[in-house]
Order: C-alpha cells, then structure tokens, then sequence
C-alpha cells in the first residue's frame, strides 16, 4: 500500500480573499486559490492571471550580463568563431537552440557543443574546452552549465579562449575565472528574479541581444523554447518563470511552429490540440531528454535547429528516432527500478534508513535520475542511485522537502570527484569501493536530521469544492491560474460524501477508473498508481471523503472534465 499522506488544510485570511473576489468579480473558491499563493492585491492577482512581456524585468541588471552581450556582440561583427556550449537535458538543449539561432539571426559564425553523457560526462570540462580549441573557437558561451567549472574554465583561459558563463545552479564560494558569469543566483547579483532555468537565463541574453541591436520584434518567437526548457526544469512557475511557460505555451497550442518542433508536437500525437505543462512535461520533454539519455544529445538539437520546410523529412526522421530512444529509456527505466526496489526492501540495512542509497553494476546512467525520483515518491525519503562502471560510480539523488540534499553532498566533498546540483536534486561521479562509506555517512546524516514526521508525506488541500459548483464559469477561472507546476501547483479540491457509482476499474494493472456521484453532480474520475488500493475503494464505495484535481480530458473528439484523485480516506 503507498504511504498515507496527512491532509493539510492551510488557513488564509478571509478578509484577503474578499478583497479579490469583489472587484474582481472572482469565484471565492479562485480568490482563496490566488491568497494561498500569497497574492491578496487585487494589483497582483491581475498581473498573475495576465502574463505579459512588459513584466520582465531588465536583463542588464543581471551581473556580468552587459559584459558578456558586449562580448558576444564584438564576436560577431568580427566574424570570430563561437561556440554555444550546451547540456544534454532539456533545458540546456532548449538554452543551446536558443542562443545559437539568435547569434545566426545576427550574422554571427556559429556552432554548439554538447557533451555525450556517457563518453564526456556533465557540463564544461578541460577536454571539452580542448576540443573546441583545435576547432578554432574564440569565444565560448556556456548554457545551464560551468558555474563550478573552475578548472574548464582555467584551460580556456590558458587557451587564450574567451569564455561567458551563463547558469542558474548554485555558485560555489568561488566563481570560475571567466570572462564574465551570468548567474541570477550569484550572492554578489541583484537580480529581482533568482529562480529562472538555465534557458531562462539564456532567454536574458538573448532579450538583451535583441533590445541592444534593434530586434525587440525577435523575442517573442524564443518563447516557445523558453517555456519547453522551464517546464521541463521543474522550476517555480511563477515571477519570469510564469511569464516564459503561460506566452510560450499559448504559442504552442495555436502554431505555426518550425519544421523541427512540428514534427516532435505531431510524433507526440499534440497537432491541434491544447499544449500545457502537462504535455511539456510528460510527452514533449521525455523524447527530447531521451536523446541526452539514451544517444545523443545532438539529435534533439538537430531537430529543434531545423526552422525551414524543406527540413521536414529530416525532422520527421529525427522525431520518430526520439520516440523510439524514448521507448528504450522507459525499458532501462522499469528495468533498474525494478532491481532498486529489490535492493531496498531486501536488505533491512539499507531500507530501514531515513536515506537510501543503492547501486547496480552496468546501470544505464541515463535513466538513474528518474529511478530515484520514482522511489522518492514511493518510499518518502531521499535517494540516491548510483551505477557502477569498472573502478567508476556515477550518481544522481533526489530529495524530499525537509532534507538539503547538496548541503549532505558538500558534508561528504572527500568522497566525490565532482558533485553538485540544488537542495532537491544532485548528481555526483566517485570511486566505486568508496559507495559503502558514502552511505554510511549519508545515512548517518539523515537519521540525524530527520524525525518521524519528516518522513510522511503532505497533501495540501487548496479548498473544499462541491461537485455541483464545477461549473463552466469557474472552469474558465481556474484555467487562468495556469501553467501549473512546482510553485503554482495544480490545486487539490477535496470533496467528502462522494459516492462511487461504477467502479473501480483497473487500468493498464496501475490505475482505477470509476464514476463518482455527489448529491445528483456525476463526474468521471481516475485514481493514478491505486490499483493495489482497489478493495479500500470497493468496500468504501458508498461514502469515501476524496482529494481531487480538475484535468480536461479528451476521448474520441469529445472533451469532458476528469477529477484527477489523489488520495481518499
């Protein structure tokens, strides 16, 4: 049986909540929706629900920014060499197109580079920056990635390289020796904004290379890729983070696209239809990141890089080779997750911790981030899963909410050959006969700092939501609230006395699909991952309290509106 989360019902104040819904004419339960997101001017609730380009703040009040466009710009008058230096996830692919294109755009005499994962490794290393040399480079702009990248940074310097760094992961106490760093989260940066993705950070550059040579008309057509990138960074959707997603992906629903991102769109089975965070982050971003995973990056770059029509047949190709590499990655995926679970509940010395770390020989370290993921979600504690390669272990971790899990990293710097990420997510390369230390110390830590309580799930419930007040109107209310995503989560209705009519159903041997009855109010809903719950749901089916999303579904043309359950009791 999953963990049982405990119901939050978090207080707002109501004296804010009317302050909206009167002038503003909103719906209660949306006010109480906004005030919880901590917006309780009727000023602020307008800027939220409408997006607009002119709440982007300057670019040029990013530290190191005006350097580095300066920089760029000198390079491209004087017909040198540059380079784009990538990362081979989605947000360094979606920041390398996007930089790259924009540099074109200028008459600029361009390439990218982008690591392979498994031969290079992550980010700007000394070889990388060797390769780039014997290629005649003179200017190296990196994209999500190189912000602790001291000693790739001391080679381009030594190389005679110009090198702009431009990152939005934690700086370490010293900055590289680089021409210039572009990093909103630098401690010496007054940017009002410290939460944009890398290809946000990209998008700085590029607004400020537009705004500097008379473009402004350029910038709306980055947005698409600017929101692919932030949506599949799982960033705070909200401040710039809001404005890139909501503009960039209305682009995505109403078209027309390049050659590159129509074929993906339509390999994904998305043409004509609505494109949310949702499809971003679970249909568009998996084949894109499979190509960083499972081959190699450059076959999503190649696709996003293909504007004209006469690259439709390339980037069709391309799309279908994405979604094959994508069917791959979720065999290796079932595969090491299937081993890791057994590996835990096996061995009480591992399971039993408030950390859990383990590790297979031969793992496919494209696919070990999402593995830890998936058992944070289903063991509730940090993890880390690391695959072994000869002498060489190769790690990614995940975390739960109260646990730093970079600052455990940095408490065992001694044992890694590099490391670093943010407090929910890290990577690390190390020796592999140093893994049952590494353990050891890890755990030590989190049993140390974690209680109890640390270690059951929350589920925060929004607001209380009779089924009979799903009402078109206030469908259109909520849809405004949208992108949702870490920041501005998609909210959780709870409803109690709800009674199943038909159902549960198994679906594909993981889901339960029913129809539920309050009062005469019917909806259709699904239960995800509950299959193994089905007999509670039988045996309760005449009264079951229920915590609810809204989602819109479609099924043979017709679209109706599904509850989307995500507990019961």
């Amino acid at each position: 049986m999953p963990i049982s989360a405990v119901w939050e019902h978090p207080a707002v104040d109501e004296a804010q909540v009317r302050a909206l819904t009167t002038p503003l004419g909103l719906d209660p339960v949306i006010a109480r929706l906004l005030v919880l997101r901590g917006i309780s001017s009727p000023e602020a609730a307008v800027r939220f629900l409408n997006p607009s380009l002119d709440q982007l703040h300057d670019p040029f009040l990013v530290t190191d920014l005006s350097v580095g466009v300066q920089r760029l710009l000198a390079a491209i008058e004087g017909g040198e060499r540059i380079a784009i230096h990538g990362d081979y996830d989605v947000d360094g692919i979606t920041s390398t197109v996007m930089l790259r294109r924009v540099v074109t755009l200028l008459g600029g005499n361009v390439i990218h580079y982008i690591p392979e994962r498994l031969a290079d490794g992550y980010g700007l290393q000394p070889e990388g920056i060797d390769r780039l040399k014997a290629m005649g480079i003179e200017l190296i702009v990196s994209v999500d990635c190189g912000i602790r990248s001291t000693a790739a940074a001391e080679r381009a310097r030594d190389a005679g390289i110009d090198l702009v760094i431009t990152d939005h992961h934690e700086p370490d106490s010293t900055l590289p020796p680089a021409l210039a760093v572009i990093n909103p989260r630098r401690s010496d940066c007054a940017y009002p904004d410290k939460d944009l993705a890398g290809v946000g950070v990209a998008f700085k550059v590029v607004q400020a290379l537009c705004a500097r040579t008379g473009h402004a008309r350029w910038i709306p057509s980055f947005l698409k890729l600017a929101a692919i990138g932030t949506v599949a960074d799982v960033v705070p959707l909200r401040g710039e983070n809001r404005v890139l997603a909501r503009l960039g992906l209305d682009q995505l629903t109403r078209g027309r696209h390049t050659a590159g991102l129509q074929a993906l769109i339509e390999t994904c089975g998305l043409g004509g239809k609505k494109i949310g965070s949702y499809e971003v982050g679970f249909m568009l971003a998996p084949r894109v990141n499979a190509a960083g995973r499972m081959a190699s990056p450059d076959l999503a770059t190649r696709l996003l890089l293909a504007v004209d029509e006469s690259q439709i047949g390339e980037a069709n190709k391309l799309a279908q080779r994405l979604d094959a590499e994508n069917t791959r990655r979720r065999e290796e995926e079932a595969n090491i997750l299937k081993q890791a679970r057994l590996a835990i509940t096996a061995d009480p010395e591992v399971g039993v911790q408030n950390l859990l770390v383990v590790w297979g020989e031969g793992w496919h370290r494209g696919v070990i981030g999402i593995v830890a993921s998936k058992l944070v979600d289903q063991f509730f504690r940090p993890v880390l899963v690391l695959s072994i390669d000869g002498n060489v272990a190769h790690g990614s971790g995940r975390s739960i909410p109260g646990f730093d899990l970079l600052g455990a990293l940095e408490r065992c710097h001694d044992l890694f050959e590099r490391f670093g990420g943010h407090r929910q997510a890290a990577g690390m390369t190390m020796a592999a006969d140093r893994l049952p230390e590494l353990r050891q110390r890890l755990t030590s830590l989190a049993n140390e700092q974690l209680g109890p309580d640390d270690l059951i799930p929350r589920l925060g419930i929004d607001a209380s939501l009779q089924l009979s007040s799903i009402s078109e109107s206030f469908l259109q209310e909520l849809g405004a609230l949208e992108p949702f995503g870490m920041g501005n989560q998609r909210p959780v209705f709870h409803a109690d006395s709800v009674e199943i009519v038909d159902g549960p159903h198994t679906i594909k041997d993981r889901h339960l699909r029913m129809t539920v009855r309050q009062d005469k109010q019917r909806f259709r809903a699904v239960a995800w991952r509950a299959a193994e719950s089905q007999k509670f749901y039988r045996e309760h089916r005449s009264a079951l309290n229920i915590a609810f999303s809204l989602t819109e579904n479609t099924y043979r043309g017709e679209s109706f509106i599904e509850l989307s359950v995500a507990d019961v009791k």
